[in-house]
């Protein structure tokens, strides 16, 4: 029996919903996990919990796992299941220099002033649904967990993406996440910034179709 092509399930960054991914969605079809902190309201639990749910919301394989920003750190966690034949990590979270709140803020405004403005409004309504709360506290989950040393036991490809104006994904902490999984790979979109899912859906998809190809096969 022919192996079905495999599914793309995005999981979005700290905040956001399924809004975030539209335009992507537009060009390549996926499926959205939404999480507590991500997308959805509510207590968030430990990351080894996050992890569970999100394979328990897999469904059939094979699947290309997709994260963005800090839900890089929960597929990560999850990556290891069965189902999953590739793994793409869109400006992963958290390089060890941003554990702080003064060095977390400066780098986050260093990155806004250079996305987009058309985004504000579609990012805070995305904040207002999640809330605060709910995004603090993923925040203290997963921030300390070290998603370098997790994907070392990762041996589907990786492709880390992150634009070349990204300030909370720099170069070289991105360049450490890719390889740190054997067999990652890092790819860099011009001229974005930490927002790629939203503000290059053209670049992104043509990172994922490559993910969804034959080099996915184990």
């Amino acid at each position: 029996m022919p192996i079905p092509p495999p599914r793309l399930v995005l999981v979005p960054g700290l905040g956001l919903d399924a809004r975030s991914s539209r335009r992507l969605r537009d060009r390549l079809p996926g499926e959205v996990v939404c999480l507590p902190g991500m997308g959805e309201r509510g207590a968030v639990p430990p990351l080894a919990e996050l992890a569970a749910r999100l394979r328990d919301r897999l469904g059939t394989g094979p699947v290309v796992l997709v994260g963005h920003s800090q839900s890089c750190q929960v597929v990560a966690a999850a990556a290891a299941d069965p189902r999953v034949v590739a793994v793409v990590l869109l400006g992963p979270t958290t390089d060890p220099r941003l554990r702080t709140v003064r060095g977390l803020v400066g780098r986050w405004l260093r990155t806004a002033v250079r996305e987009p403005w058309w985004q504000v409004p579609l990012v805070l309504a995305q904040w207002l649904h999640t809330g605060p709360r709910a995004m603090a506290a993923l925040w203290r989950r997963a921030a300390p967990d070290r998603i370098d040393v997790r994907l070392r036991a990762v041996g589907v490809p990786v492709t880390v993406v992150r634009g070349t104006r990204d300030r909370l994904c720099p170069e070289d902490w991105a360049a450490a996440v890719a390889a740190a999984a054997p067999r990652g790979r890092l790819v860099q979109i011009a001229g974005a910034a930490h927002m790629t899912v939203q503000t290059h859906p053209g670049e992104v998809a043509a990172v994922l179709a490559v993910a969804e190809g034959p080099a996915v096969s184990r």
